[in-house]
């Protein structure tokens, strides 16, 4: 089955050029168009290898084993493949159908392709090539008497990269039509609305957006350069709601303009009316492998998106709790006294994370036998509380003989290799190290069988993993990283799949965790570098960010950023890696952190100690509320998860996700949605107690703390003294688990509550999403014995005494009650007290 339409494209685009000696002669390039469900559109562009004349020297790399086979498998047929002749020019376009919505038209001379709408009159969505700015240098070796030159090496701070088959760039120009702003390509800590980096009105030094993954010490804020993953996805969003996506599937360096408006005056293109933002994209290798996914609105771009490159993985529930972490908790006493603290405070959490110093001479997968001897004890201790362990495993394995993992590894040949082919040796953590070649799945798989309990001794079922470092990291390298013509499998330059090898690393970690638990437990993964096709692994957090306010500011964007991507498991270190936050921003980040989709306190060896206990009575108060606010909407956080494993949406989205036609959302990246339910506006400025908060919509919002209703599509002032602004849409339902507990595992089966807020229309719905994790998966039917406690009712007048439950025929009291329990603010609420109903059966409560 095929649905490719193939042709030749001379290189560069440009007209055919005069007869050349042989060995100066091009290669033609082959281009492939593929049509998939859902109107996506792929477009190959790579070297014709069966052109002999002059012969390619190696073939270029295709990024492997990031489109799913259940992508592949829906490829379609050609429906319909026509020719059109536009605008009067004299050659005609072919047209490939899409959907019954959208043709793709491919222009042949000059080349360009593009997507266009069919309900509005043939105009155009996205666009490739449009200002003829294709360009694509093709592979070559060094002729007999060439000179040495920048195009067979680079020289860099010391370092010489070797180019043995010459600059191999390519670039080409996008184009978004009918589009206000664009999204994506993260990560960097910016904005959510990318600012244009070239054309008028911006200055000179401003540098593209880079994906280049990179371990970054200290980074900086409103900057456009690139961190530790790399994602080339982006989204455009305009004035009517539409959304369009446009993928580059390339592991290389690459760099993306986004082109101010006026940057072509002179191009001689003017007669295009629809309003646009263009884009230039340009990678140091590999092959052009885009898609063009065409919405309609943001959510289909997404679901579009990780239909591609893969759902989320469902996540356990202990996961999306609350995680305290530290470089590092010393030794056991440290570990157990850490933990008797958060009891004596009251302060419920689920992970303790244990970071490089808990090794053996940071040997991973072993202990310090002086300061951890009995780890199996101590996880043991923590788990009879429903708490796990979190160890760290990077992917630099410190080169000791003695040292029986990189005994094997060496052996077997599964290190990377330097240019001159012996094992690359650099410098990270344990001193001198090499690399796992990870993009051999052979590696990979003997990689995740040293996570049996028999290869890592001293880890239990309660313990679970994080990968720090794998961008990868090389101190002594060329940027913190690997030389770019390191070798991998097959002769594969590092330059070719830098940004993926950590995806790889990541990859192998999480399947050796499913190894490990008989396929029956789902892994809890976390990693710093990311790629497309990360979220079938597990979380990432936006590295090692300080301890000011700029930086608590720009951790939204940035998650938003990661949803928008396709990574819906992602929060930031709360109070800042770096750095001694003050109280104030301490108890801030905290209550901001808590709708985080990952929760995770976490600081750097050489700041103070700042456990939530530590910062005076009131503060430890506002932190403990904090948490347990995270606590009780663990129902509803769980849920979307499940959402995002399903459709691949977000939980925190931008508000103009769920609000897409409000042009005032557009650049609000201050506040934001979990789910489509919940609104949220963070505090980033030191002693303020009130927060300006805009409210979309026409439907009243509630606060979730106290019940007061604020009218929608207006700006309103509110207390933030002693909590950020949390509001529930009306017409949405909340589940929630208000009884308090140590951990999330020992509320499992506590009652709900559920929080209906009615609309205007005295209607609401919701969901509720419950399974029997840990296993990850079950071919057996899934039943629950949990009940409703309580039905909040807001947005309803009180009066009624009396409910009905159907079919029992069973009358329950209708009074007045707190919104929160334990809470001492806020007026009362309707509230259905003990119906006592299971979540899993159908009933009817009516109020009498």
């Amino acid at each position: 089955m095929s649905s490719a339409t193939a042709t030749k494209l001379p290189s560069a685009n440009e007209p055919e050029p005069a007869p050349a000696p042989l060995a100066d002669q091009i290669r033609p390039l082959i281009l492939s168009l593929s049509v998939y469900h859902d109107g996506i559109l792929r477009l190959k562009i790579d070297e014709d290898y069966d052109h002999s004349d002059p012969p390619c020297p190696k073939t270029r790399f295709q990024v492997p084993d990031v489109i799913t086979p259940e992508f592949d498998s829906n490829k379609l047929w050609l429906q319909r493949l026509s020719t059109e002749t536009l605008n009067d020019e004299s050659s005609p376009s072919t047209v490939v159908y899409l959907s019954d919505g959208y043709d793709a038209v491919l222009r042949h001379d000059p080349f360009e392709i593009y997507v266009r709408d069919k309900q509005s009159g043939n105009q155009k969505l996205i666009s490739l090539n449009s200002h003829q700015l294709f360009d694509f240098e093709q592979l070559r070796v060094k002729k007999e008497g060439e000179e040495d030159g920048e195009n067979w090496e680079e020289r860099f701070r010391g370092h010489t990269d070797t180019r043995p088959y010459g600059p191999q760039s390519i670039s080409f120009d996008v184009s978004f039509y009918s589009a206000e702003f664009v999204s994506g390509i993260p990560e960097r800590a910016m904005s959510l609305a990318l600012k244009p980096t070239r054309g008028p009105g911006v200055e000179k030094d401003v540098e593209p957006y880079r994906l280049f993954n990179l371990d970054v010490f200290e980074y900086l804020s409103e900057s456009p350069f690139g961190l530790y993953g790399s994602l080339p996805l982006m989204i455009s969003h305009g004035k009517e709601g539409r959304s369009a996506g446009f993928l580059w599937l390339n592991a290389a360096e690459m760099q993306i303009d986004v082109l101010g408006d006026g940057w072509d005056a002179e191009s001689g293109i003017d007669w295009v009316k629809q309003k646009r933002i263009d884009t230039f994209w340009m990678s140091e290798a590999g092959i052009v492998d885009a898609f063009f996914f065409v919405g309609p609105g943001p959510k289909e771009v997404v679901r579009q998106y990780t239909s591609v490159t893969g759902r989320p993985a469902m996540p356990q529930l202990f996961s999306i709790a609350y995680h305290q972490c530290r470089w590092n908790y010393r030794d056991e006493e440290d570990v157990e006294n850490v933990d008797a603290k958060f009891d004596e405070h009251d302060i419920p959490y689920d992970v303790l994370w244990l970071d490089i110093d808990h090794t053996d001479g940071r040997r991973y997968f072993t202990w310090d036998s002086a300061l951890f001897p009995q780890p199996e004890e101590m996880q043991k201790k923590l788990a009879e509380k429903g708490r796990h362990v979190v160890t760290i495993v990077d992917p630099h394995i410190k080169r000791d003989d003695s040292f029986r993992l990189h005994k094997e590894a060496a052996e077997k040949g599964y290190y990377v290799k330097d240019a001159g082919g012996k094992d690359f040796d650099g410098w990270c953590w344990p001193g001198s190290s090499s690399y796992l070649d990870m993009v051999n799945p052979e590696i990979r798989s003997w990689w995740g069988d040293k996570f049996s309990y028999e290869n890592y001794v001293g880890s239990t079922p309660s313990l679970y993993i994080w990968n720090d470092m794998n961008e990868p990291s090389v101190f002594n390298g060329p940027e913190v990283s690997m030389p770019r013509d390191a070798l991998h499998l097959g002769g594969i330059e590092h330059r070719e799949l830098h940004n993926s090898y950590g995806y790889y690393f990541h990859m192998a970690t999480s399947n050796g965790l499913l190894k490990r638990g008989g396929g029956n437990d789902r892994p809890f993964v976390l990693s710093r570098a990311f790629f497309p096709g990360s979220q079938r692994y597990g979380p990432v957090w936006t590295g090692d960010n300080t301890a000011d306010w700029d930086h608590l500011r720009v951790s939204v964007p940035m998650i938003l950023t990661l949803g928008l991507t396709g990574i819906p498991f992602s929060g930031a270190d709360v109070g800042g890696y770096f750095g001694n936050p003050g109280p104030e921003l301490l108890v801030r980040w905290y209550q901001l952190g808590a709708f985080y989709p990952f929760f995770r306190g976490h600081a750097h060896q050489d700041t103070k100690r700042r456990e939530p206990w530590l910062f005076g009575e009131k503060n430890t108060r506002l932190i403990r509320e904090a948490i347990r606010v995270r606590y009780m909407l663990l129902p509803y956080f769980y849920t979307l998860f499940r959402e995002a494993n399903t459709t691949g949406l977000p939980v925190m989205r931008p508000l103009w996700m769920e609000f897409p036609s409000d042009e005032a959302t557009f650049s609000n990246d201050e506040a934001f949605m979990i789910g489509s339910s919940l609104l949220v506006q963070g505090i980033y400025t030191e002693g303020k107690k009130y927060a300006s908060v805009y409210l979309p919509g026409k439907e009243l919002w509630y606060d979730i703390r106290i019940g007061d209703a604020y009218k929608g599509g207006k700006t309103h002032k509110m207390d933030a003294a002693e909590s950020v602004p949390a509001l529930q849409r009306a017409g949405t339902i909340i589940p929630r688990k208000d009884r308090l507990r140590r951990s999330s595992t020992q509320m499992v089966k506590d009652p709900y509550t559920l929080v209906i807020a009615v609309n205007s229309s005295q209607a609401a719905e919701g969901e509720l999403y419950m399974d029997d994790a840990p296993f990850s998966s079950s071919k057996s039917q899934f039943s629950s014995k949990s009940i409703i406690e309580r039905i909040i009712l807001l947005g309803y007048a009180p009066g009624p005494k009396n409910a009905l439950i159907e079919p029992a025929n069973q009358k329950v009291e209708v009074e007045l009650g707190p919104l929160m329990l334990g809470g001492s603010r806020g007026s009362s609420v309707v509230t259905i007290r003990k119906p006592a109903v299971k979540v899993s059966d159908d009933w009817t409560i009516k109020i009498l």
